[in-house]
């Protein structure tokens, strides 16, 4: 049996911590209980600052590691896009490899027990399969043109068997409106809901609301200029748009786990729409990457009173500097100061764990769970977080 104690821990049973507290757990990382100290300068092992169950990345494309530092800050959704194009596969694939195995090591480090990881393709698989972080791989997918779309599926399917040949829990999800004919929205929503999981990048930016409500916009303008399809016009958002196509694959409600992801441009009137057909709706809050594409930020406290439940991610590297759980709790902290520490700890551990359908081992310390234990250091005084925060594993 091991003990640590801690000034600050986090059991997330409830959103406040307990001062001055140690968790005893064994040798392979179950909890055994916790307390609070009598004495702290009795306990063996003291961590000035707080302890956390595991992190959960509720939104990362590892696959992309290569494309760190490569891309140009504050562009839009539409350059983003046109970077993507224009840098992916530009490196050979034994550095891709090596990028994916340097960044999934170093988010284990850093204490992210499990992850909601997109792929492309298979680059990530046997990494995934040989690391101590349990995945959930979404099998993205794309096409404009309807006629694509039963092609696009085969292919998909085929690689799920790859990935699953590999141990991994994977399935097909969808990607966008603006990448994805109505056809091929509804296809993989079909094929991702069998496996009682998706997840869809949703209102990432106000030019995808423009392609959707108005036919307008760079995004609209950029696919008309590539002679590509655009989504339908509607003049109702994106969001309401693939609960629309949600829909075709069978009748509300959904008892299925969907992830949305960013929603920056999230209103009420989503929010009743998803509320009235979900009944396990989950939104991944990925500021950072949010800030560094288009500078904006998801309406936060409108979600937090929506009930609807959060997770936190940290997108691809492509859209931000690392992939660092703490940085992306500081950036919440920061703009949202008035939302207490101890329920962004939650998002980023119980949350993610929620939504991937682990938290009966994941996301809180409690007797018999195998969270994983994470220190996170330079807590100021009033128990924040610090510029100078960081995370690393404790078990």
């Amino acid at each position: 049996m091991r003990r640590i104690a801690a000034s600050y821990l986090y059991t997330l049973v409830s959103p406040e911590p307990l001062r001055n507290a140690w968790v005893e757990y064994t040798d392979d990382g179950v909890i055994a209980g916790v307390g609070l100290c009598d004495d702290i300068s009795r306990e063996g092992a003291f961590i000035d600052g707080a302890v956390v169950p595991g992190f959960v990345n509720a939104h990362c494309h590892v696959e992309l590691s290569y494309m760190w530092k490569l891309f140009r800050r504050g562009t839009g959704m539409a350059g983003f896009i046109d970077q993507i194009n224009e840098l992916r596969d530009t490196k050979p694939l034994e550095e891709k490899i090596a990028d994916i195995r340097f960044r999934m090591d170093r988010m284990w480090e850093s204490g992210v027990s499990a992850m909601a990881d997109i792929s492309n393709c298979s680059d990530s698989f046997a990494i995934k399969a040989s690391s101590p972080m349990y995945t959930r791989t979404f099998l993205e997918v794309f096409g404009t043109e309807r006629k694509d779309c039963p092609a696009i599926i085969s292919d998909v399917l085929k690689l799920k068997e790859e990935a699953e040949s590999f141990g991994l829990d994977a399935a097909p999800t969808p990607h966008a409106c603006y990448t994805m004919s109505p056809e091929l929205v509804t296809a993989s929503s079909a094929e991702g809901l069998k496996s009682g999981f998706l997840s869809y990048h949703s209102e990432e930016t106000p030019e995808e609301e423009e392609m959707l409500v108005s036919g307008s916009g760079p995004m609209y303008e950029n696919r008309v200029r590539a002679g590509m399809s655009t989504p339908p016009v509607t003049g109702k958002s994106s969001l309401l748009y693939f609960i629309e196509r949600l829909l075709q694959v069978h009748p509300a409600p959904f008892k299925e786990h969907i992830l949305l992801v960013h929603e920056v441009c999230m209103d009420q009137e989503g929010i009743d729409a998803v509320k009235e057909v979900m009944e396990n709706p989950f939104i991944a809050l990925c500021p950072r990457s949010n800030i560094y594409i288009h500078d904006a930020l998801p309406p936060v406290d409108l979600m937090r009173r929506s009930g609807i439940r959060l997770a936190v991610g940290t997108d691809s590297l492509s859209s931000n500097d690392d992939l660092d759980m703490v940085s992306e709790l500081f950036c919440l902290q920061e703009n949202f100061p008035h939302i207490p520490v101890g329920e962004l700890f939650t998002w980023a551990c119980l949350g993610g764990a929620a939504f991937l359908g682990k938290e009966g081992i994941l996301g809180t310390v409690e007797a018999g769970k195998r969270p994983g234990l994470v220190a996170v250091d330079h807590i100021g005084p009033d128990g924040r977080l610090t510029t100078a925060s960081r995370s690393y594993r404790i078990v």
